[in-house]
This record gives structure tokens, C-alpha cells and sequence, in this order.
């Protein structure tokens, strides 16, 4: 299943590294520093990495209809991002009760829409890490049409936003209840419904960022667990990837055949031992990952990118 030990492929020293996503068409992988403002660029092939600064922390990030276009989540409010000219656009969409919350996690999903999560806010305007904790947390479901609705919430902070290779199943997390929900998903309506309990009280570190496998495994990241874990469709752990950082976040899977799982990694918050905290890792499998869902814009959002 893993063909290789985790590799550093890029040093970042991300204060919170996030939101890892794989762009096929580019051959590159993108990710964020939250509480840095930062949007990074991986280029596999020449070893690269590119940033670009923003003027609030990107939590999300998310590929849409248009190939250089991305949705990008800051702390308050949505943008559509030109990642060749660097052309930022509003969407529109605007967190209400920012800056005591701000977004999380997020993804597209396989009908179009874009799903993101809140929690209480613990990014100061300068960057500098606060506490988190409360139930202040949401999640969204933004529709290419701009409708906005909610389907859950009293969530502690929002991860885990993904879903089965079958379209049937949506996983969802609660970092600080130490749980990470199954639902029921219906492609036709986008609606999600019976929660239940999927992987929860692991004892190694708190669920973060996940993705799935082409066999419908989840692969979950364990924020000071310093390890992801295999979770089979039944719930049952598959197998304990051990990482060489402490603080473990996100993951997708990327390159040729998505056969290499990208995992993104947190300084803060880190042993000073911990030499790797904030790097990007690259894992070579057996399994492959899913394509990337593409959020749905509207044309005249960004018409004239």
C-alpha cells in the first residue's frame, strides 16, 4: 500500500500549512499558510515552490470550471483567484460575525458546490496564533447559483470535508469533539443527512484535514499525532502512517496517477525538536486518490479573469 517513507519536498516552515489541493492540468500542487496569508505553488518536476500573500489568513482552497481559476477561502470571505495573473475577485459571499469566527476546511463536492466550515477565530490580524475552543463553528454550502445555505451547527472547528468514490457518502469532522461523522449524500440535491459516528476518540493527536482513496478509504490526518491513519469504509483503521512531524493537517492525493499522497504540517505548536514542523511531504502509494471536484462559477463572476 505505501511504496515509500514520507519525503520533505518542501521545507516551507508553514506557521499552519493547509488545504492541499492538486492541480492535474498544471502538474503542481497548491496549499496555504493560514496564519501566514500565504498561498504556496509546488512544481513536482523542478523542485519549485511560489507564493503570493493575502490580507487575511487563506483557510480553503478549491478548483473551479475555469482552469487557472481557484476559489479561495480567506478568514472572512470567498474569492475567485487568477493564479497565472494574480487577479483577485470577490465572490460575494461574506462570513457574518467575522473576525470572532472565520473559515476553515473546505472542498467542492461532486455536484458544483462548495462546502466550507467555520470556527471560532484564533488568527490575529498580524498572524499571530490565539486559542480556539467553544462551539462556534458552521458549515456552508455556497451553490454555484450564489445561494448560501447551512446544514450544521455548534461545531467546535471544522475539518474533514470530503467525500466517497461512489458519491453516496460525505465525511465531516469535529477537531475538538475528537470525531469525524459519516453522512448520507444524494448527488442529485447536493442535501446531506443521517449522521453518525464514523472514526472517533483515536487517542493520537485530534482529526484535521482527509481525503479519500479510490477504495474508499479515508485518509486522516492527526494534528499532534504526528501520523495520518487508513480508516476502511466500515470505520475500522486500515493502517497508522507514522510522519516525521508532530503537527499533521491535510492531505490529497497528486502526480501522475494519483499514486502520491501530499500531507501539510504546522509549526505552531511544535516540539523545538521537531526540525520538519511545517513542511510539505510527499508519499509515494499502491492506491490511487480521486480527481479533485471542481466548484461551479457563475460566468459573470468572472467573465472577464
Amino acid at each position: 500500500m505505501i511504496l515509500g517513507e514520507p519525503v520533505c519536498v518542501a521545507p516551507a516552515g508553514d506557521r499552519c500549512g493547509e488545504a492541499p489541493v492538486w492541480h492535474a492540468a498544471e502538474r503542481a500542487l497548491y496549499w496555504t499558510d493560514i496564519n501566514r496569508f500565504l498561498i504556496h505553488r509546488f512544481d513536482p518536476a523542478g523542485g519549485c515552490v511560489r507564493s503570493w500573500f493575502f490580507d487575511e489568513p487563506v483557510t480553503a482552497l478549491a478548483l473551479t470550471d475555469r482552469e487557472e481559476t481557484l476559489a479561495v477561502a480567506l478568514g472572512s470571505r470567498l474569492l475567485f483567484w487568477n493564479s497565472r495573473t494574480d487577479e483577485r475577485r470577490g465572490h460575494g459571499f461574506r462570513l457574518e460575525g467575522w473576525p470572532a469566527v472565520r473559515f476553515n476546511d473546505g472542498r467542492a463536492d461532486p455536484s458544483g458546490s462548495l462546502w466550507l466550515g467555520t470556527m471560532r477565530n484564533n488568527v490575529g490580524p498580524d498572524g499571530a496564533p490565539g486559542e480556539a475552543g467553544g462551539t462556534d463553528g458552521a458549515l456552508f454550502r455556497l451553490d454555484p447559483d450564489g445561494s448560501v445555505t447551512v446544514w450544521k451547527r455548534g461545531i467546535g472547528i471544522s475539518n474533514t470535508v470530503a467525500w466517497s468514490p461512489d458519491r453516496k457518502r460525505f465525511y465531516f469532522a469535529d477537531s475538538l469533539a475528537n470525531a469525524v461523522y459519516a453522512y448520507d449524500y444524494d448527488p442529485a440535491t447536493g442535501a446531506i443527512g443521517g449522521e453518525r459516528p464514523f472514526f472517533e476518540g483515536f487517542s493520537r493527536g485530534l482529526p484535521d484535514g482527509s481525503t479519500v482513496d479510490q477504495e474508499g478509504c479515508l485518509w486522516n490526518c492527526r494534528y499532534g499525532g504526528g501520523c495520518i491513519v487508513r480508516v476502511a469504509p466500515d470505520g475500522v483503521i486500515e493502517r497508522i502512517v507514522e510522519m516525521p512531524a508532530g503537527n499533521i493537517t491535510s492531505c490529497t492525493f497528486g502526480g501522475p496517477g494519483l499514486t502520491t499522497l501530499y500531507a501539510t504540517s504546522a509549526g505552531i505548536g511544535a516540539d523545538p525538536g521537531d526540525r520538519l514542523a511545517g513542511s510539505l511531504f510527499a508519499i509515494q502509494t499502491e492506491v490511487a486518490g480521486l480527481p479533485e471536484n471542481r466548484f461551479r462559477t457563475r460566468a459573470a463572476a468572472v467573465a472577464d479573469f
